[in-house]
């Protein structure tokens, strides 16, 4: 209730007012505590884009390795221990520079085992690409079954 001033005749008394809002300590904590919460979102959404990017090539460069080892596998006229390499078209490699190396060699054949008979063959297909000035490899190996011919061995 609201009563006379007697110290000031004509006067009530007031209850003090408190003005609504934020003080501008409180406004700059808020603010700072935004800022620490932005800059880690934005560097956890840089990891993520850069780990995305990294598998990306990876799935992309197996993809190409495994194309590669089943052409490969299924011509028996590939010659033995004879380093092969190529490039890939930079459409199916996203465009990027990139290639494979491969080499098929004996892996075990027959004691005493000549031209005519069969062997195991190892495949190694490596696929190469850039990233940058950076260059990345991925490898696979594989076998198959094959008949010898003169000078395998």
């Amino acid at each position: 209730m609201r009563g006379r001033d007697k110290s000031r005749p004509g006067t009530m008394n007031r209850a003090p007012r408190r003005e609504a809002g934020f003080t501008l300590i409180e406004v700059l904590v808020a603010a700072a505590v935004m800022g620490i919460a932005v800059a880690g979102i934005l560097g956890g959404l840089s990891t993520a884009s850069r780990n995305a990017a990294r598998l990306t090539q990876m799935d992309r460069a197996a993809l190409l390795a495994r194309q590669k080892m089943d052409e490969i596998l299924v011509d028996p006229g590939i010659p033995r221990k004879r380093p092969m390499q190529g490039f890939f078209d930079p459409n199916v490699a996203g465009g990027t520079t990139a290639g494979w190396n491969a080499v098929v060699v004996p892996f075990e054949a027959a004691p005493g085992a000549g031209p005519g008979q069969w062997v195991l063959d190892r495949v190694e297909v490596e696929v190469w690409w850039m990233d940058g000035q950076t260059r990345h490899s991925f490898s696979m190996e594989g076998f198959r079954r094959g008949i010898l011919r003169p000078g395998d061995l």
